[in-house]
């Protein structure tokens, strides 16, 4: 109890000091008024990068496929046979796959929060397994040898746990390094799984590009986006709180393990912030002082997630009681967050959508 009573007064602390931080933006901001043009270029920046990235994922697959595929798909064969090589590829996808996940989360903010958007992110990022029909992603990968994986999970969960072998269906467990044991995230993607998994990422990956270039922001789906995206704090730190970076061994997550949690939650918050600068404008003709507090109240919010990515970072440890103490008073702040902007759009008569 002590110890909970003091960790909440720390995360109050974080949030005040954050009041004074000089923070990176993410991305150039509109200081003159509402601009939604500016939310439509920050997705595309994004959609462009994801595309970019998947590209480059898609040519390494491509030659571990190739590679896998001269040694009859026989992952004891390929070890023996192209050890370094095989270990080189995974290497450079596990580096794309990094690049590739803060270039979505930073725009999943507009992507999840705006209906018209909203199915890409059970796609490729948020929906489940054929386990849960009512959250399970809409597509089903099948191979070259005639396998079919029937809604398997969203892509970056796949790619994912292919590379660093957290799901067994995926992906076998390898000494990719010849020192004789198994460290955590060695693993041999199944390759023909792999190949056709990350060709449907790239498809829908283009597919998003497209819908993101043919969507027409407006300050329905800004505030939408607001209010839906905000107050998600708690499943965030609940996943971070499974995974590897706070359970360690006994995480149940088979995802985040690439990249923290704290990462993602820092990079959604950060595109929120870039939503919420261009339609303040319109948020203070409803009540100025309000609009000043909620934005202020958001920055803080940002900044206090970064400083929890930055401390895991430079090798803090959490608990599980950290996580759920740091996520409830997220969840809480949050929360007041998307409220004011709720009353906000009220007060100027504009319906969020559901």
């Amino acid at each position: 109890m002590r110890h909970a009573a003091l960790l909440v007064l720390a995360c109050t602390a974080l949030f005040a000091a954050a009041c004074g931080e000089e923070k990176k933006t993410p991305a150039p901001q509109n200081t003159g008024g509402q601009d939604l043009g500016a939310i439509k270029r920050y997705l595309l920046d994004h959609t462009e990068r994801l595309q970019a990235d998947v590209g480059r994922l898609r040519a390494n697959a491509g030659d571990y496929h190739a590679l896998a595929a001269s040694s009859g798909f026989d992952t004891e064969r390929l070890l023996a046979e192209h050890r370094g090589e095989a270990a080189r590829l995974m290497r450079d996808a596990k580096a794309v796959y990094q690049r590739a996940n803060p270039a979505y989360e930073e725009m999943e903010g507009v992507v999840a929060g705006v209906p018209e958007l909203a199915d890409y992110d059970v796609i490729i990022d948020a929906g489940g397994d054929a386990s849960d029909p009512e959250t399970a992603v809409p597509f089903s990968i099948r191979t070259e040898d005639g396998r079919t994986f029937k809604q398997p999970g969203n892509l970056f969960f796949l790619v994912e746990s292919s590379l660093y072998g957290t799901e067994s269906k995926f992906a076998a467990k390898a000494d990719l390094d010849g020192d004789g044991r198994v460290a955590f995230g060695e693993a041999l993607p199944d390759a023909r799984f792999y190949l056709a998994a990350v060709k449907e990422f790239e498809r829908q990956a283009a597919d998003l590009g497209a819908a993101a270039e043919k969507w027409t922001p407006n300050e329905q789906d800004a505030l939408t986006a607001l209010v839906v995206m905000t107050p998600t704090m708690s499943e965030y730190f609940e996943a971070w709180k499974n995974s590897r970076f706070v359970a360690g061994a006994r995480a149940t997550e088979k995802s985040f393990v690439g990249a923290s949690r704290l990462q993602d939650i820092a990079d959604i918050l950060g595109g929120l912030e870039l939503i919420y600068a261009n339609v303040e404008a319109r948020i203070a003709e409803a009540n100025p002082e309000q609009a000043q507090q909620t934005g202020r109240s958001l920055s803080r919010l940002e900044a206090f997630a970064a400083r929890l990515r930055d401390q895991e970072a430079r090798g803090q440890r959490f608990t599980a009681e950290d996580a759920d103490t740091l996520g409830s008073e997220a969840q809480n702040r949050a929360e007041a967050i998307a409220g004011q902007i709720t009353q906000a759009a009220g007060q100027l008569g504009i319906e969020l959508e559901s």
